[in-house]
């Protein structure tokens, strides 16, 4: 089964400073039918104006992968890491037993980004931060595994989160086609960055969602040039 959301049915706040899309149920925005997807808790699609920021604050048990669509985000933290991920890196924070950070973007442009939150495996993880790059300018045919937890173990070349999920990406030109797999009884949540695309015969328009379930092949076809990001999920 596939659920398409578009753009302008999920919750949106205007802060000035923060243009805030909220795929689920969050800060002023409720929703009782958006309150999350299997354990994806927070999709949040934001645009964030330049030498703006958020300031110190706290998380706890929550895995949070930011992917960064256009400008760049710095980060500090009370654990004394320090970081500045630009577009096409994705970073993560395992808040774990509880983190204090601060994201600012301290560029002269304006940064658009996605940011997850996915409930772990288990509360009491050791809180982490770390990052990596996707390089969209090469990028080969296909999705790239930027994060995972799945089996419990860390991956080589990849960004490890404590939940059995994974998240991809992929750039597609126009017409492009390509397939996921998903093992049987998993769940899938995608969403077109830029572009719109075609998953199983499903138009996903650009900046909304699929919420997959009960599906094993998802054959997706870019309508045009295209970048999207998928998260595996367990139910």
């Amino acid at each position: 089964m596939i659920t398409v959301s578009a753009f302008q049915d999920f919750g949106h706040q205007d802060h000035g400073w923060l243009k805030a899309c909220h795929h689920f149920s969050f800060a002023d925005y409720y929703d009782p039918d958006r309150m999350g997807f299997g354990p994806l808790r927070v999709w949040n699609d934001d645009h964030i104006k330049a030498g703006t920021g958020f300031p110190l604050h706290p998380h706890k048990d929550m895995e949070i992968v930011t992917y960064i669509r256009k400008g760049a985000i710095s980060h500090e933290d009370n654990l004394g890491n320090t970081g500045r991920t630009v577009a096409g890196q994705v970073q993560v924070m395992s808040a774990g037993t509880g983190i204090r950070h601060a994201e600012y973007n301290l560029e002269d442009e304006d940064l658009d980004l996605f940011q997850i939150w996915v409930h772990p495996d288990q509360p009491g993880h050791q809180p982490r931060w770390d990052q990596r790059g996707f390089d969209r300018e090469h990028a080969s045919h296909g999705f790239v595994t930027l994060v995972s937890g799945r089996g419990g173990v860390e991956h080589d070349g990849v960004l490890f989160i404590h939940a059995d999920a994974e998240f991809k990406a992929a750039i597609m030109e126009s017409g492009e086609e390509t397939q996921i797999e998903l093992e049987p009884g998993r769940l899938a949540y995608l969403v077109p960055a830029r572009g719109s695309v075609e998953v199983n015969g499903e138009v996903v328009p650009e900046r909304g969602s699929a919420a997959i379930s009960a599906e094993t092949v998802l054959n997706i076809k870019a309508l045009e040039e295209a970048e999207v990001a998928v998260f595996d999920l367990p139910q």
